[in-house]
């Protein structure tokens, strides 16, 4: 005699049964169970009965078609309205001017910008420091990248009462802001191997892991042009203090 155990352990589980089917497949075996034949019907009642179940079958599955299709246009109607949601939120942003590295030279516009945008990034720069032209070759490939992500620049002499606030004493400086909070501040090239030939790569890294921008895939990471050419001037060899009374 068979062990029952063994036949249940190796037997496969039974698939799930979508609700619909399982009300059709109800209904069919209804109209069998009350169409049984009996001694007393002959062979044409038995055909007319198979006929008419026949029918009965081709209506169920008819109405199983039916709800799938309608299952399939509601899907389709949420995904259309997900993809017109997307291409307008993707609309205003570009109007805000993101997907690019931009320049904000009114002080409150910065406040504002850093305070209302979801995530940004500023970059404070000084003209005369190369560090932070390098700085800002590495942001302008980045920022199209990251769409949801907004990158400005901003030329310290025009934002006084920031440098102050954020205690900026040495450029290039990045700080990061999400929900208008300031979650990270990026000093010079230190944190970037101090070289100047860093890759757009490693900045990317670094901004992801405050959270300003989602990490990429090392498919789809960027390297820099000007990653191996290095700036090999005194003045550029050490993180410029741009403050004289420091």
């Amino acid at each position: 005699m068979p062990n029952e155990e063994a036949e249940d352990y190796i037997r496969p589980p039974t698939p799930p049964i979508d609700s619909k089917v399982a009300e059709l497949a109800s209904r069919v075996l209804s109209a069998e169970s009350s169409s049984k034949p009996t001694e007393s019907r002959g062979k044409d009642d038995d055909e007319a009965d198979d006929e008419a179940m026949s029918d009965d079958d081709g209506e169920l599955f008819a109405e199983l078609e039916r709800e799938d299709d309608l299952e399939l246009a509601n899907l389709r109607e949420r995904r259309m309205e997900a993809l017109k949601a997307e291409l307008s939120k993707t609309r205003d942003l570009r109007e805000q001017e993101h997907g690019r590295y931009t320049e904000i030279t009114d002080e409150k516009e910065v406040i504002k910008t850093s305070a209302n945008e979801a995530k940004c990034v500023i970059h404070f720069y000084h003209r005369d420091f190369r560090r932070c032209q390098i700085m800002d070759k590495h942001l302008e490939l980045i920022a199209p990248h990251h769409f949801k992500t907004r990158f400005i620049r901003v030329f310290v002499e025009n934002v006084p009462w920031l440098v102050d606030k954020l205690q900026i004493k040495v450029l290039p400086c990045v700080i990061s802001f999400v929900g208008g909070v300031t979650k990270d501040k990026l000093i010079g090239f230190e944190e970037l191997g101090n070289d100047d030939a860093f890759t757009t790569a490693a900045l990317e890294l670094r901004l992801a892991q405050s959270g300003v921008i989602e990490t990429r895939t090392p498919k789809t990471q960027l390297v820099s042009k000007y990653a191996g050419r290095s700036i090999r001037d005194k003045e550029a060899e050490d993180d410029e203090d741009w403050r004289s009374d420091e």
